[in-house]
């Protein structure tokens, strides 16, 4: 499968960090609980863009027939192929704002944990919208912008300042849920909860698990 020419996120230092020493904590959570729902259901081929070193591919249920797993970043990339040996899983080298794959190749497409560090979470949502079929899912599992205004006013002082520095380009505050609307998608399910629900929330502890519905083209793909 052709992959278009892009610059390589090398981001080796924070990738060997996040998955030797972060996921496992998530994990030992229920984060494992999390993916579950995240992709139950799921049938036919599927995108999942941002896929990290494969953490999901256990998850996928039987009646999913592909899954082509984009992640640009080559340490994880590479863990995620060896994850891929026992799963219907190719991975490819790819970001999520320049998808290789033409219109509507897709029964759905995935985004989980990712669109908080895409370079710009419009483009990518337009191209998953322009990758899924119409009627397609999005499912998604994303830190988001919370609806307490105190802890906007955290997340805007923490991204303006040393939250994208040592998370490698993470933003905690975004609108995850306008954007979907603007690319096209209906959202018809969704789950807000904080995690890990701790006594001192983090910035990104407000999360949201859902389905969202490919109904129109986003403006940006008119």
């Amino acid at each position: 499968m052709a992959v278009m020419p892009q610059q390589v996120r090398r981001r080796p230092v924070f990738a060997r960090v996040y998955a030797g020493l972060f996921e496992p904590g998530p994990e030992r959570a229920g984060v494992a609980e999390h993916r579950g729902r995240l992709l139950a259901g799921l049938s036919g081929r599927v995108v999942e863009v941002g896929a990290g070193h494969g953490p999901n591919f256990g998850f996928y249920p039987r009646e999913v027939t592909q899954v082509v797993a984009v992640e640009p970043e080559p340490v994880l990339r590479a863990r995620a192929v060896r994850a891929a040996e026992a799963a219907p899983v190719e991975v490819i080298d790819g970001a999520a704002e320049q998808l290789a794959f033409g219109d509507g190749e897709f029964d759905a497409a995935v985004a989980c944990m990712t669109l908080c560090s895409v370079t710009d979470p419009s483009v990518a949502l337009a191209e998953m919208a322009r990758v899924v079929k119409p009627g397609g899912r999005l499912r998604f599992f994303e830190h988001v912008r919370p609806e307490s205004p105190r802890m906007r006013r955290v997340q805007r002082v923490v991204d303006a300042t040393v939250w994208p520095l040592l998370m490698s380009g993470c933003h905690t505050g975004r609108d995850l849920l306008s954007a979907l609307g603007a690319a096209g998608f209906t959202v018809t399910e969704v789950d807000r909860f904080r995690f890990p629900d701790t006594a001192f929330p983090s910035p990104a502890a407000e999360h949201v698990l859902g389905t969202a519905v490919l109904t129109s083209r986003g403006e940006g793909l008119r």
